[in-house]
């Protein structure tokens, strides 16, 4: 398939370029930069120049391709709204171009806060629509389009998605350690964060393009939970800090914005995924990361 993709040269995109390309598909990267456009052709993907607002290069890119892999986002912590209101633009720029053609379309979405109480499954639908909601309430935006011969998919990762060379959340919590002196975790220790290996989710995501029926919710997940006190421990472990409670009171002054996310739990599943695409993660666990040290080097 010719295959264009959004966050080509990103943390995810990079990996599910390399996977797509070794599997026979031929890829269009979105590129911003002198320097991604040549990391894309590097890898012999074909570059198109652009970005989240170049809704122009959005609309040239999935015209020309049997499918779509939206995986860019702003990422804006400062400005979520911003962040909110590029992505549901790309989106809706995307799914207009396919509109009618029954193409597919797959786009990143997450696990995080889609269940409360209880692991998130492929079976829960977003609770947030509108232009006001969380990512533009991109998914559902998404997935109405089904309607309108657009065959969309949404690829759900989990909160983390680790590896040599990770600079997400798991190395922000890192970081936040070595300034502190301290490595962290809010309250009693037990909420857990779903987590997946980045060349896991990668295989995943071109197995979604391959296999997945229009309409699927797939879930990026290799490990359904892992508590924060394993997460706090493993770091200090690795920084040789101790370890320590931090009242959920503090968990924001103390971690950042990221304490809100570091005191939920974000426990996931992706069973049916596993079943339906005949996916079983079988990269490093997110222990196994940390312990390596590949997040703790200077």
């Amino acid at each position: 398939m010719r295959v264009f993709v959004t966050g080509a040269s990103g943390w995810i995109g990079s990996a599910t370029v390399d996977e797509l390309l070794g599997a026979g598909h031929d890829v269009t990267g979105l590129a911003r930069s002198d320097a991604s456009a040549a990391t894309l052709e590097a890898r012999g993907a074909t570059v198109l120049r652009g970005d989240l607002d170049d809704l122009d290069s959005l609309r040239a890119g999935s015209a020309d391709a049997d499918a779509v892999i939206h995986l860019a986002n702003k990422h804006d912590w400062a400005n979520p709204a911003e962040s909110s209101r590029a992505e549901r633009a790309a989106v809706q720029t995307i799914a207009d171009a396919l509109a009618g053609s029954n193409r597919r379309f797959l786009l990143a979405s997450g696990v995080a806060g889609i269940a409360q109480g209880r692991p998130s499954t492929e079976n829960d639908r977003v609770p947030w629509s509108g232009p006001d909601a969380p990512r533009g309430g991109a998914e559902n935006l998404a997935l109405d389009y089904l309607e309108k011969g657009v065959a969309s998919i949404s690829l759900r990762f989990a909160p983390t998605v680790h590896g040599d060379g990770d600079h997400g959340f798991i190395a922000i919590l890192v970081a936040v350690a070595r300034a502190t002196g301290v490595s962290g975790y809010v309250g009693d220790g037990s909420t857990g964060w779903a987590a997946v290996h980045r060349s896991d989710a990668a295989r995943m995501v071109r197995l979604g393009l391959e296999q997945a029926p229009a309409g699927a919710r797939l879930h990026a997940v290799g490990e359904g939970s892992v508590s924060s006190k394993e997460i706090a421990e493993a770091i200090g472990r690795g920084l040789d800090l101790p370890v320590a409670s931090i009242a959920p009171e503090d968990a924001r002054d103390h971690f950042g914005f990221l304490g809100t996310f570091f005191a939920m739990d974000l426990s996931s599943s992706s069973a049916l995924t596993q079943e339906l695409l005949g996916w079983t993660p079988t990269g490093p666990t997110l222990l196994d990361d940390l312990a390596s040290g590949s997040y703790v080097r200077a």
